[in-house]
């Protein structure tokens, strides 16, 4: 590829703009000493995946000439389809998503298909999953009304929480939620949900009411109140509902991989080797505490839905 020259913003009024070259990988490791670092820009994921595929094949580390740090971007969470149907594609989030639905099911299944008064190993581990989401969520949320919705919750729960897990599986390491589409369609799922009880209880003057009237507030801050209401639990509920969870994944999983790169990276004869072993123990520590945030994240959604519900099935808001 040739050089491409681009011009990096001025810092005061009257400067000339300055002149940078941008090149592709091959260049770059045709002329480190003059340009050590290709350019990077949103049009160009693949000069992150080229590098990073250079670092995989062990070829790249702190000090070799042509190879400068292969920094991971969205290319890591980009994936080839594994095939397609016209225009429909089917990748690796939807395989592990797949996977995780299976496990699920068949876990569940499994457990009480015959349940035994006196619970093997299996069912013990069932029931302890199922009356932790059912005491310590629905029913400290909800309340006795609350038993019905006990399943789905339960099942969005354990769903969610392997999706997560899977970002430290072998094979798999990627956090389904990290992609949006995911947790954005269990947030459809909820809102649904909460706005389909809220009017079959309340009816339809009702549940707006419900919605957007909040109780013991004096009547002439109402016309401040009541749009800010009706936008949060129509528009900003579900909004957060998914973000929450794809932006704490996204982020975890982005810095596990940019710090297990670094400490791959930095693994040669010099230096460097000392700032790799920090990079690793700084890698293993965000993968203990993501196991944590993979955990709560769960928990979070599944609360977070339980109150909605429980909003909606209250008399007044």
């Amino acid at each position: 590829m040739i050089p491409q020259s681009r011009s990096a913003p001025s810092s005061g009024v009257g400067e000339k703009p300055i002149k940078f070259q941008c090149r592709s990988v091959a260049v770059g490791h045709a002329d480190t000493p003059r340009l050590p670092y290709p350019c990077v820009t949103t049009k160009e994921s693949v000069v992150s995946a080229e590098l990073t595929s250079s670092l995989a094949s062990g070829s790249c580390h702190f000090g070799d000439a042509g190879c400068g740090f292969p920094a991971p971007g969205l290319n890591e969470f980009d994936f080839k389809p594994i095939f397609t149907i016209g225009s429909f594609y089917f990748n690796k989030p939807m395989l592990l998503s797949m996977i995780v639905a299976v496990l699920v099911v068949v876990f569940f299944w499994a457990a009480f298909a015959k349940p035994r008064l006196v619970p093997g190993k299996l069912q013990l581990v069932a029931e302890i999953g199922y009356d932790f989401v059912k005491r310590s969520i629905v029913l400290e949320t909800i309340g006795k009304k609350g038993e019905k919705y006990v399943p789905m919750l339960v099942s969005m729960f354990f769903f969610i929480w392997l999706m997560n897990i899977m970002s430290v599986i072998p094979f798999a390491q990627f956090p389904v939620t990290a992609a949006i589409a995911f947790p954005a369609g269990l947030a459809a799922v909820v809102w649904v949900t909460y706005m389909t009880l809220t009017f079959k209880k309340h009816g339809f003057v009702g549940g707006f009411k419900n919605l957007c009237w909040p109780s013991g507030i004096p009547g002439w801050v109402m016309f401040i109140l009541v749009p800010i209401e009706f936008f949060s639990n129509i528009f900003v509920r579900p909004f957060t509902l998914a973000v929450r969870a794809f932006a704490n994944m996204f982020a975890g999983h982005l810095l596990i991989v940019m710090f297990s790169i670094a400490s791959w990276y930095l693994l040669s004869p010099t230096l460097g080797a000392l700032y790799g072993s920090a990079s690793f123990v700084v890698a293993v520590a965000l993968t203990a505490f993501e196991l944590l945030v993979q955990f709560l994240q769960a928990y979070i959604f599944v609360m977070l839905a339980s109150s909605y519900i429980a909003g909606a099935l209250e008399e007044s808001h």
